[in-house]
């Protein structure tokens, strides 16, 4: 996209406005965080608020200057796109920054344990150990879900409930389980993945206590006066239904008689819930600490919550276009296996074309 065109698009996570380099730490935070997530563009000589195009007074300086301050300051190295363009006779500087294979990048200032910033919208987030661990992950191919626990051992899976989950779809053999990378090799011994434990470990919250599921009804369109809830504690696969159960629980139904064939219409639109409960079981941070999945019902809207942030390399408008980029592949695998997922990349699709079709906003 050409930089006419970016200045009239909104801040976001691959693009920043700035009018001058007065704070140029806002600035190297920005790159940082460029470079850990999703790569981005800093235009300066702009005006973040109004769009207004004011130029800089010595654009040669002011680029020697950005390059020695990105240089100086940033860890592992960094070397942007750095252009000069002209727009309405003003000169701006566009730094281009791309999505680093030399990830987790940081302000040398504040080193490698603080410094790490990622983009979440439109800001700048400082990254916690568990971020900063996702990211070196992301580099290195390996995913949380794939990791063996070798503290623990087969015993340690709830197999009972695996199979009756698995039904005739598989029977859960000792090769079908390394195939599924529910068990891993390690040591000469075989031992559960942490995917293992999080889908059907016996003590799964004892390992991870974020792996659950809280549900909230609330009235009115604030989450201030809740009337129920429900928390849930089953093995991942089950979550959907029991989700599903608890938010058809306070929907109604009613006949459509303008439909030829007249079939019941839910007050929610249930095929959008499924996905993004799906979504967020499937796609979730585990890695990180802090609260369980949530879901809340409100009078006007139903909000899905899950902890992490976007994976690396990906935008919400990729995900619009049919992107798939998996988080937990041990997951993500069984719930394939169990037909809870049909394709890969086409919820998030499936989402917006079930709520055109709706007429929801």
């Amino acid at each position: 996209m050409k930089t006419a065109e970016l200045i009239k698009a909104a801040e976001g996570k691959t693009l920043e406005f700035k009018q001058d380099l007065s704070s140029p730490r806002n600035l190297l935070k920005t790159v940082v965080a460029f470079a850990n997530t999703a790569g981005g563009r800093v235009i300066i000589g702009v005006q973040d608020k109004t769009r207004k195009v004011m130029g800089i007074e010595h654009p040669l300086e002011e680029e020697e200057r950005i390059c020695s301050l990105i240089a100086d300051s940033i860890s592992p190295r960094l070397v942007p796109n750095v252009e000069l363009t002209t727009i309405d006779g003003k000169t701006l500087l566009v730094i281009e920054v791309f999505l680093s294979n030399s990830r987790p990048h940081y302000l040398r200032s504040e080193g490698p344990e603080t410094g790490v910033y990622v983009r979440l919208g439109s800001t700048n987030r400082q990254a916690d150990r568990e971020l900063i661990a996702e990211l070196r992950r992301s580099v290195e191919g390996v995913s949380f879900d794939e990791m063996p626990m070798p503290e623990l051992s087969p015993a340690d899976l709830d197999m009972e409930a695996a199979q009756e989950i698995f039904g005739a779809i598989r029977k859960l053999d000792e090769q079908t389980l390394l195939t599924l990378k529910l068990l891993a090799r390690h040591q000469h011994q075989l031992v559960p993945t942490k995917g293992a434990v999080l889908l059907f470990g016996t003590e799964r919250t004892r390992h991870f206590p974020d792996a659950w599921v809280q549900c909230g009804r609330f009235f009115g369109t604030e989450k201030l006066d809740i009337f129920d809830h429900i928390d849930i504690d089953v093995p991942l696969p089950r979550a959907v239904d029991e989700v599903m159960l608890f938010l058809k629980k306070h929907a109604y139904r009613s006949a459509d008689l303008s439909e030829v064939r007249r079939k019941d219409v839910w007050s929610i639109p249930l095929g959008i819930l499924r996905e993004m409960i799906i979504n967020a079981l499937v796609h979730s941070d585990y890695s990180q600490r802090g609260a369980p999945i949530r879901v809340v019902f409100l009078d006007d809207r139903i909000e899905v919550e899950s902890m992490g942030i976007l994976l690396p390399g990906l935008t919400i408008e990729e995900m619009k276009q049919g992107a798939s980029r998996i988080r937990n592949p041990v997951i993500a695998r069984v719930f394939k296996e169990l037909g809870l997922i049909e394709q890969w990349g086409t919820g998030v699709r499936r989402i917006f074309a079930e709520a055109k079709e709706l007429n929801l906003p």
